[in-house]
């Protein structure tokens, strides 16, 4: 239900957005123990459709329940029924030890997909289970609903990986369909997100 306040809009499907600024929360996600994290367009108050040109996720302290693994995401154009969206992308890797060594700036080619409708990664295959391990980050998606173009996707996360350094994923790539996206799920490669919390915003047109 909308709130509306003197023929303007201050609140629709629990998204604020009058005069607090271009970045509008939208969906707050506590993990606990789940296979799978989705935001579905029109589900649990998410809005992801045409109402923002810029749709941005943020991960604080993802927590895999298993070791050595990636933390990802797939894209959906029928509601989540399927997530198979055709993707191609580029993925790049620096790392650096905790006692500075490896150390390393490089093409991360097992993480990349070239036409490919399985999970994208967004932290590559090792990161840690351990106590204090988690990563974080963002992912930006770019014009979900517009059915003329292919739809852009950026993210840039930072990892604990499991052997004691960290390790900065860089990917960039598009859905390669012209039909419009309207979920998104997130998982690890294997086990759980144990812990850790996804946002969903909205940025607005200026």
């Amino acid at each position: 239900m909308a709130i509306i306040s003197n023929g303007t809009t201050i609140a629709n499907a629990g998204a604020f957005s009058a005069s607090l600024g271009s970045q509008v929360l939208i969906k707050t996600i506590t993990a606990s123990s789940d296979s799978t994290i989705s935001f579905v367009d029109g589900a649990s108050s998410v809005v992801f459709d045409n109402t923002y040109p810029i749709y941005v996720f943020k991960f604080i302290n993802i927590h895999p329940s298993n070791d050595q693994v990636s933390f990802q995401f797939n894209l959906s154009s029928d509601g989540g029924s399927n997530y198979n969206v055709t993707k191609t992308s580029t993925f790049i890797e620096a790392y650096h030890g905790e006692s500075g060594s490896p150390a390393g700036l490089g093409y991360g080619s097992s993480h990349d997909l070239a036409q490919g409708t399985g999970s994208q990664r967004l932290i590559a295959a090792n990161q840690g289970n351990g106590s204090d391990e988690s990563g974080s980050g963002q992912l930006i998606i770019f014009n979900p609903s517009d059915t003329t173009f292919v739809k852009h996707y950026i993210s840039d996360m930072n990892s604990y990986y499991f052997s004691n350094y960290t390790q900065r994923d860089m990917c960039g790539g598009y859905a390669n369909t012209t039909s419009a996206i309207d979920a998104v799920k997130f998982e690890c490669s294997a086990g759980t997100i144990e812990s850790g919390t996804i946002k969903l915003y909205g940025i607005k047109d200026s």
